[in-house]
């Protein structure tokens, strides 16, 4: 595996329990790796003050706030104006993540009124939102439809159809270790189809390892992985590549340098 730089990771969860055992360590030593950005999603305001700490630790690492669709339970009335409150740090660089999962049993007319609030709110902050859509592609398209917020469709599993439609609307979107899989026909079309300036890359750490790390905690470095197929499938060399995804998540989240 060559060595590369300018890696990108548009969207990771370092707050998980998974790396309470190494996170400082493991932190400290992705620069060294070639990574120069991450942008860490809080799911509630507990993660969100997490990556925010992060953030103020580490040069090279964002922080995104917001409610999941998965972390709704006793979610607090005034969620909104605290969550609007954590966007002053001048390291939080997006609202999310947000979205729907229909994969779960949690219920609809909730998902879809935080989702929609936080859409608003990102559009009176004039930030990006960060989108988590699981089997929800139908209800989360209406939203972005009706609002064109700036938004990243984050781990993309539609069709390329959908990701043409996300690409008209505005938005942009993230693949992963997905694309290494067999079986990712969706991601490997899309990656083959979206324009370049509208793809960012991304983990989701720890989770989505890539091929060969399949069940294994993943980290920042292993986007090369995927970066790797996705230049294979573009024909472009994958140092290119990173540096293409690279400047799109800056401009995606107005990060100079």
């Amino acid at each position: 595996m060559m060595n590369y730089n300018n890696i990108f990771d548009s969207h990771a969860h370092y707050d998980d329990s998974w790396f309470d055992g190494d996170r400082g360590e493991l932190l400290a030593s992705l620069p060294e790796k070639g990574v120069c950005g991450v942008v860490n999603n809080a799911v509630d305001l507990e993660s969100a003050a997490r990556a925010i700490a992060f953030a103020e630790q580490y040069p090279y690492f964002y922080a995104a706030v917001g409610f999941h669709p998965e972390n709704l339970e006793n979610i607090p009335d005034d969620y909104l104006d605290r969550v609007a409150a954590l966007t002053k740090h001048p390291k939080v660089v997006a609202v999310g993540e947000t979205g729907l999962d229909y994969h779960w049993d949690i219920p609809k007319p909730l998902q879809q009124r935080v989702f929609e609030e936080q859409i608003r709110l990102s559009l009176d902050l004039r930030m990006p939102i960060i989108v988590h859509d699981r089997e929800a592609h139908g209800d989360v398209f209406d939203l972005l439809r009706k609002y064109k917020p700036l938004a990243l469709v984050h781990c993309f599993s539609g069709s390329v159809e959908l990701a043409r439609e996300a690409v008209r609307l505005g938005c942009y979107i993230s693949l992963g270790g997905v694309v290494t899989f067999k079986n990712a026909r969706h991601s490997v079309e899309v990656a083959a189809d979206i324009p370049l300036d509208r793809l960012l890359l991304e983990t989701d750490a720890p989770y989505m390892s890539p091929v060969p790390f399949r069940g294994k905690r993943c980290d920042s470095s292993m986007i090369i992985y995927a970066a790797e197929k996705i230049a294979a499938l573009r024909g472009i060399g994958t140092q290119e590549l990173l540096n293409i995804t690279a400047e799109n998540a800056k401009r995606f989240y107005s990060i100079e340098g």
